[in-house]
């Protein structure tokens, strides 16, 4: 075979398929990344809640205590 047989089809060819590779690596680092930050929110969620529970009970229990409404 040539040079010209070797440079011709082939390298158009690979240059398609390492796009694809690369577009498919980042698409997968994308979902990587996105599962991770779904799962430390599910993992906080809990503790979060009963932070924003009792602090949105306080703010509007203490202001009532204070004006002898209960």
């Amino acid at each position: 075979m040539s040079d010209e047989e070797k440079s011709g089809p082939a390298i158009i060819r690979m240059a398609a398929i390492d796009d694809m590779i690369e577009d498919m690596r980042y698409k997968g680092q994308i979902m990587a990344r996105t599962n991770k930050l779904e799962s430390g929110i599910m993992g906080a969620g809990i503790t979060g809640f009963a932070i924003g529970l009792i602090l949105s009970l306080l703010l509007v229990l203490v202001p009532v205590f204070l004006m002898g409404g209960v």
